[in-house]
């Protein structure tokens, strides 16, 4: 109804207004109703592909929406640095730390900091154009062609335009018409397609190793202060994969990079999960004792020198011995202290999972939705489909802690392979190659199947 532009200049500024508003919150609620519609403008992330993929050439569209996932990972490491460095500073003592209330309000300028690249976005926002597609969708003929001129080789504009046109003309204005043409039969099969797009990408535990990397790596006996370490790998190593995906997708396709970065998920979970299965625990008498400062070293050593076989096993022990609360206060030290492993193989399996999500799953997803759904509908399905992405990663991220708690390290992971492996069938399976094609043909070709087998012959066509 709006357009994209000036839906994406609204949340630009429900970013800047959530920053600003949490780094001056005077209360607990007035912080919540901040971080909520910033939660709001996290809408941007199912837009902005949409946006690119409209106003890209097809030959260069996967490498073009593949921006947005490039810029989310940059955004990732650029808070955990600026947080780090604001909290670095907030400690230094220095005048002008006291003077700003840095040394007292860390937590509201790294929220407060938010606002910086939420208005350049904003202000960026006002100088890009509205969405040609978009135009016509809206019977606006003129602006679009305005546009095209400056992106489009002139004697392809009319073409385009007709190409458009063709598939914009029967589309229906009401938001209820829309989404009742979702589910239409023709676009059943490209709703399924979206859904295991959607689904492999959070199933894969993307977020709870994003989320959890430092307990991850904790786990591993390597240390608190190690752990943090390791994890800031996962930030250098996202970025870097997710540039050579950007230089691959149009060269080999997304199906390739599909198929690829998920026998990778599933070999380094894979990993992961031996390091882990491989580990024993015995907590030496001597850790006992450094740790009976904290701990009572009567109930620790009933623990002290007995060999488990499994975290699970060792931490029932010590939580039956110094209690659920006592463990779960020192639960790393313990893990550290008893732990038998190599951690190297534990590192190697996560970053190995992040390199496969970096170069697949994390941009090639964007790139497919933006490109498999219908011009008049696009954003409709592209919305039905972050709410099946965003759900599954709230269940997966939800349900981590108590894996490791229930099922062990080991298991965990282990899920996560078995997972991966699902998704690589039905991907290799379902998953057509999309590159090299406007969205108009893409439309016309996909609508017109109606079998997976149909997809799989044409997939190996133009693979």
């Amino acid at each position: 109804m709006l357009g994209r532009k000036k839906v994406m200049l609204a949340l630009a500024f429900l970013y800047a207004l959530s920053a600003t508003a949490s780094a001056f919150a005077p209360d607990v609620a007035t912080l919540i109703a901040a971080r909520l519609i910033g939660g709001l403008a996290f809408g941007s992330l199912m837009l902005a592909p949409i946006y690119i993929a409209e106003l890209s050439p097809a030959r260069l569209r996967g490498r073009m929406v593949s921006v947005n996932q490039l810029n989310i990972v940059i955004g990732f490491s650029a808070a955990y640095f600026a947080n780090y460095f604001l909290l670095q500073a907030s400690q230094s003592g220095e005048p002008w730390v006291q003077a700003i209330g840095l040394d007292r309000y860390a937590w509201r300028w790294m929220l407060g900091i938010e606002v910086l690249p939420a208005v350049a976005w904003l202000v960026s926002m006002v100088f890009v154009p509205e969405s040609p597609r978009w135009l016509m969708l809206r019977g606006r003929e003129n602006r679009a062609r305005g546009i095209l001129e400056k992106i489009t080789p002139r004697n392809r504009i009319d073409a385009k335009l007709s190409e458009i046109a063709a598939t914009v003309a029967e589309a229906p204005d009401r938001l209820a018409a829309r989404i009742r043409r979702v589910f239409r039969p023709e676009l059943r099969l490209i709703l399924v397609i979206g859904v295991v797009v959607g689904i492999s990408q959070q199933i894969s535990g993307i977020n709870s190793v994003y989320f959890y990397a430092p307990t991850i790596f904790e786990q591993s006996g390597v240390g608190t202060n190690a752990a943090f370490a390791q994890a800031t790998w996962i930030g250098i190593i996202n970025v870097i994969f997710t540039v050579v995906a950007m230089l691959t997708i149009d060269r080999f396709g997304r199906r390739p990079l599909m198929i690829l970065g998920l026998a990778g998920v599933a070999i380094s979970m894979s990993i992961s999960a031996y390091g882990f299965h491989q580990a024993r625990y015995e907590l030496p008498v001597e850790a006992a004792v450094e740790l009976g400062d904290q701990l009572d070293l009567d109930e620790l050593r009933q623990v002290a020198g007995v060999r488990f076989d499994n975290d699970l096993e060792f931490k029932g022990a010590v939580a039956a011995a110094i209690g659920e609360t006592a463990l779960t206060a020192h639960e790393a030290k313990l893990i550290g202290a008893a732990i038998q492993m190599n951690p190297r193989i534990v590192l190697v399996g996560i970053l190995g999972f992040v390199a496969s999500f970096a170069i697949s799953l994390g941009p090639v997803m964007w790139v497919l939705f933006s490109e498999i759904f219908p011009n008049a509908i696009r954003g409709v399905c592209m919305s039905v489909m972050g709410v099946i992405n965003s759900g599954v990663s709230f269940f997966v991220q939800f349900i981590f802690p108590w894996e490791l708690s229930n099922l062990g390290t080991a298991t965990t992971f282990l899920l996560y392979a078995i997972a991966a492996g699902i998704f690589l069938v039905l991907v290799a399976w379902l998953l057509p190659e999309t590159r090299g094609r406007t969205l108009e043909e893409l439309e016309s070709e996909l609508t017109a199947l109606r079998r997976p087998n149909a997809l799989r012959t044409r997939a190996s066509g133009n693979g």
